[in-house]
């Protein structure tokens, strides 16, 4: 899909008393190819890609390091595929399915290297906690989100959702490699913000042009000691003529807490707004992911959601995904 810009006329600036530090804001319509909705998404066919032959010999190269870096002139098939990766999550529905490694033939740590070096050709690793974590384990601890935990250590409904979206920096992009599905749920769902900031502006700008001013996101912990527990940052931000969406909103109202600025009944009412798109099946793509299966996202204006899950009572087949997160090259 061929790039399309958008014109800086795209955006004007808040009246001075609805904003006094004059945040750009979005206020056309957004046409293109990432303002998909279930409509115009296309069948599961069309945003799936293949590693052929050639990809996966690459790929299951075996190497000492653990995580083994990507050096100039290595992968040259898989940086070809990969380089079309790249322009369907910037420029097109913003996530591509790849199918997939042979996890029957390949050995756990095997994947995990495989993985690890697709991932690196979108761009550097970005890391997913305090600890420095690169590669994270998603799988049910038996933890509560209510105690604190990240949605992903659980088996709840992990909510319509920006990776990272607690960080005062996010990833621009998400990887997420599945290595056993659920026993039933799971199930992964996207929406685009392209879509939602549409429907919004069309519907309710003022509820929009609410979202772009800060909100308050709880840190989940993952913050070091002098650092306050939450990031104030916008919903919505129009920069450099791009748009960026970050979003949890169960983070959004423990964040507000926590800096003693409960939500107004207006900041309530345009969350609701989200919670009502996002919500509704025509705007999303859904699909559960096989053992193999790769998808990469773009973190900056997909959103997505994996459904609350049942898994198996054996230990080995409970279910495991690896996430990467990575940031832009450019």
């Amino acid at each position: 899909i061929a790039s399309r810009m958008i014109p800086a006329d795209n955006a004007c600036t808040f009246a001075a008393h609805e904003s006094p530090t004059r945040r750009l804001m979005l206020t056309r319509q957004i046409k293109d190819a990432r303002a998909w909705t279930a409509d115009t998404v296309g069948a599961q066919r069309s945003w799936r890609v293949q590693l052929d032959t050639h990809c996966l010999d690459e790929l299951t190269q075996q190497a000492a390091d653990p995580l083994p870096p990507v050096r100039n002139g290595e992968l040259p098939s898989c940086r070809t595929l990969m380089a079309g990766v790249a322009e369907e999550i910037e420029h097109g529905r913003g996530f591509v399915l790849i199918d997939r490694l042979p996890l029957d033939s390949l050995s756990a740590d095997g994947a995990r290297r495989a993985y690890w070096r697709l991932g690196q050709l979108l761009g550097p690793p970005f890391a997913q906690d305090v600890k420095g974590t690169l590669l994270f384990d998603v799988r049910d601890t038996g933890r509560a989100v209510s105690e604190g935990a990240r949605f992903s250590v659980t088996n709840a409904e992990s909510s319509f959702h920006t990776d990272g979206a607690f960080n005062p920096a996010v990833p621009d992009y998400v990887g997420l490699l599945c290595v056993r599905p659920a026993r039933s749920g799971g199930v992964s769902q996207l929406v685009s913000a392209f879509a939602i900031h549409n429907a919004l502006l069309n519907a309710d700008p003022d509820a929009l042009a609410l979202l772009y001013e800060p909100f308050c996101f709880d840190r989940r912990s993952e913050f070091i000691e002098g650092e306050k527990p939450y990031t104030e940052t916008p919903i919505f931000l129009w920069r450099d003529r791009q748009l960026v969406h970050r979003y949890l909103r169960h983070y959004v109202e423990v964040g507000q807490e926590k800096a003693g600025r409960p939500l107004t009944p207006a900041q309530i009412a345009a969350l609701d707004a989200i919670e009502a798109l996002v919500t509704d099946p025509a705007h999303r793509a859904e699909f559960a992911m096989e053992p193999g299966q790769m998808m990469f996202t773009n973190n900056r204006w997909i959103l997505h959601n994996r459904t609350a899950f049942v898994d198996w009572p054996e230990q080995g087949r409970r279910r495991h995904c690896v996430r990467l997160w990575l940031t832009d090259r450019g």
